[in-house]
């Protein structure tokens, strides 16, 4: 079936040279200029990576922490006890525990964004991994979440801290702001991402790495960046 785009997508599509690829100063411009929607749309920067997912060490997980943050508040749980509840408290976790908090997500409560736990209570989180999993909630240590350093790991998904993962299709899609932001502060943003993901580019992969990337606000349409401009 063919997908049909509003008039308002139509009319931002066609501000996009498709014959062009932008650089990452213009594209940043440009995807705040067509962004049309009635809200302060998020923006995304996709790339199309020449990697076998297939493959585990093809895969990349992780986390970024922008520049100049995400433009979006973070709920945050901590499963710790002791000190390092204390600690979580004081970084400014929205919810701390252990068991309680365990009970509490098995009742059916997952109203947060970020779940990060100390590498001890990760045998009682993995009770409710069936909850957290669908939802990527789940802590994991390449993403930073399972560390005994929460004070680290509150403050940065408080600060601003996007994760990425490649899907089955070899596709990283990372949130790097919103349409509010200042082009510049959306370009640095971008350019901490394309940094991390060139840099994380596995040492089996053959030929080209980064096949294409786009940058998009929500419910709009994609520019294509020139990838040597990141």
């Amino acid at each position: 079936m063919v997908k049909k785009h509003s008039k308002k997508y139509l009319a931002a599509a066609e501000k996009i040279d498709h014959s062009k690829k932008y650089s990452l100063a213009d594209a940043a411009t440009l995807v705040k200029d067509i962004s049309f929607t009635n809200f302060d749309s998020n923006v995304e920067v996709v790339f199309d990576l020449n990697v076998d997912t297939t493959k585990a060490d093809q895969q990349l997980r992780g986390a970024i922490v922008l520049p100049n943050g995400s433009g979006n508040p973070k709920t945050v749980v901590v499963f710790a006890d002791g000190e390092k509840a204390k600690d979580a408290t004081q970084a400014g976790a929205d919810f701390v525990g252990t068991d309680d908090l365990i009970q509490k997500v098995q009742s059916g409560w997952t109203d947060f964004d970020v779940a990060i736990a100390t590498p001890d209570q990760m045998a009682k989180v993995g009770r409710v991994g069936r909850a957290l999993g669908p939802k990527g909630l789940m802590p994991n240590p390449k993403e930073g979440t399972v560390t005994m350093d929460v004070t680290k790991a509150v403050s940065d998904a408080k600060g601003g801290q996007v994760t990425y993962r490649t899907d089955k299709n070899g596709n990283v899609a990372v949130p790097v702001g919103k349409v509010s932001f200042d082009s510049d502060k959306l370009a640095e943003n971008i350019k901490s991402v394309s940094s991390t993901i060139l840099g994380a580019r596995p040492s089996t992969v053959k030929g080209t790495y980064v096949l294409s990337a786009h940058l998009a606000s929500t419910m709009g349409p994609g520019v294509e960046l020139n990838v040597s401009s990141l």
